[in-house]
């Protein structure tokens, strides 16, 4: 059984592991250090916490290897991250969302509520939507959601069989020993810390094309066309040629931002997605209106 989405917020589940718990609640304390019992207790006491079954589990509820727990992530003061999102389209299958910055896309680490996801169900009433690809919270711009299981699959399929372009632009340092268009394609494996991707030797698993759309001193407006989609692969290439984005906090080295502080934008927009439908096969091209800052 699948528990409701509270507050366009899905269910997170959990197998317990074998161990010597007498509860639910001790096993839940133990393996997440970061919650504490009290607010545990405080989830169980909201309904925030159920079994498979999707009866409520409570403080006392004892310990079984394999029970299946449900429970929602809840972040203590989440701030509010103040730019708006827009929807560009939707029908019975698609909907086209345009990100700003500093919006992640899905629940992750301090942001569960302030997600475009969490945004879209709550403001249309469709629990179903699921983003169909998923760019950087750092990065604007168009996000496709599928809106019903049933069709899922087939626009699935346009990113995994690369039948869908997509352009970005981003402002970054000039480049002025390359020749235009440049392709950068190499590994790109996990890097350090954790968050971030590095380069490697072996076979290229990433490609992208970048062209140069406008020279402005010494920087430049630059059009990055992804042929693969690995994880900050734009941000990675730019950097390795020598142009890291513009505003860019990672690469090429970790800065450390403030909470709140919306000052500095990663200087990179995914502008344009254009495919064939494969329910319609009208051809569809959606363009951000959002801007770079150059």
């Amino acid at each position: 059984m699948r528990p409701p989405d509270i507050d366009g917020l899905a269910a997170s589940t959990l197998q317990l592991p074998p161990g010597t718990w007498a509860t639910v609640l001790d096993c839940l304390c133990e393996r997440f250090l970061s919650v504490s019992r009290a607010q545990w207790i405080d989830r169980m006491a909201r309904g925030r916490v159920m079994d498979g079954a999707g009866r409520a589990i409570t403080p006392e509820t004892p310990h079984r290897v394999g029970r299946e727990v449900h429970y929602y992530r809840e972040v203590v003061d989440e701030p509010v991250i103040p730019f708006d999102e827009a929807i560009l389209h939707v029908d019975e299958d698609l909907l086209v969302a345009d990100k700003p910055h500093f919006l992640p896309v899905t629940p992750a680490g301090g942001h569960v509520h302030e997600t475009l996801l969490g945004r879209l169900i709550r403001r249309t009433g469709n629990t179903a939507l699921a983003p169909l690809h998923r760019i950087d919270r750092e990065t604007a711009g168009l996000v496709l959601f599928s809106t019903r299981p049933e069709s899922r699959a087939q626009y699935q399929a346009l990113f995994r069989e690369r039948r869908i372009v997509k352009h970005y632009e981003a402002l970054a340092p000039a480049l002025p020993h390359l020749a235009f268009p440049h392709t950068r394609a190499s590994r790109l494996v996990a890097g350090t810390p954790f968050f971030r991707m590095q380069e490697a030797d072996g076979v290229a698993n990433s490609e992208t094309r970048i062209e140069v759309i406008a020279r402005d001193g010494d920087r430049w407006r630059y059009a990055l066309a992804p042929v693969t989609g690995r994880k900050h692969q734009l941000r990675v290439h730019m950097a390795a040629l020598g142009a890291p984005i513009a505003g860019d906090p990672l690469y090429p080295e970790v800065r450390h931002r403030d909470p709140g502080d919306y000052t500095a934008r990663l200087q990179l927009l995914a502008r344009r997605l254009v495919f064939i439908d494969p329910l319609s096969g009208a051809e569809r091209s959606l363009t951000s209106g959002f801007a770079l800052d150059g």
